[in-house]
């Protein structure tokens, strides 16, 4: 359910269980984490999803059995926000739930007009893990972040752009072209140029 392609130092993660709109498990997020914190000899990352969804977030019956509390969602977001190398969540669709982490962790987001965002926490009655609040805040301010979190408002992906969630909105033709033109620099560059110029954005 998460397909991992490694070409010339570009890593491309795809969650790919379209027939249930991606939605996580614990085996996946499980996966996804290896593959994260593995991922330090990478020179660029690339998240996108199979289907017309990027991810619904925790599977629902998981999510009830104590997924949605579990620290590995921290986990995965961690690691990827500590990837030396570019990041990028190319979102070929609606992003939901705890999905945000691992998309929040990313240096930068792309999505197509379709694509929905939202996190439905207090509906669920769950809180949202810490660091995605911290790092939605930091990108979006804390009203919009409350605007999402606490009104548990849906914002299109053109909103999102407005917001500074979003970095480019694309259509679905040109998502992973425009993620590897993203990347394309990093690629070609030395590796701790990269990693350098990550450090002073930091």
């Amino acid at each position: 359910m998460i397909d991992l392609h490694k070409q010339d130092g570009l890593w491309t993660v795809t969650l790919n269980n379209p027939d249930k709109a991606n939605a996580l498990t614990g085996a996946m997020l499980t996966e996804l984490a290896e593959i994260a914190e593995s991922a330090t000899e990478a020179r660029a990352l690339i998240l996108t999803g199979a289907g017309k969804v990027f991810s619904a977030g925790a599977d629902l019956a998981e999510a009830r059995a104590g997924l949605a509390t579990s620290d590995v969602w921290e986990r995965l977001s961690g690691a990827i926000a500590a990837l030396p190398c570019l990041t990028v969540a190319a979102l070929n669709g609606t992003l939901a739930g705890g999905a945000n982490g691992m998309v929040l962790a990313c240096d930068l987001r792309i999505a197509v007009p379709t694509a929905n965002i939202f996190y439905p926490v207090m509906k669920l009655g769950f809180l949202p893990q810490p660091s995605d609040a911290r790092r939605m805040r930091a990108l979006i301010g804390p009203a919009r972040t409350k605007l999402i979190l606490m009104a548990g408002q849906k914002i299109t992906a053109a909103d999102g752009f407005a917001f500074g969630l979003i970095d480019r909105v694309v259509a679905p033709e040109d998502l992973m072209q425009t993620a590897h033109a993203f990347v394309s620099d990093s690629l070609a560059a030395d590796p701790g140029i990269a990693a350098g110029i990550a450090d002073l954005c930091a």
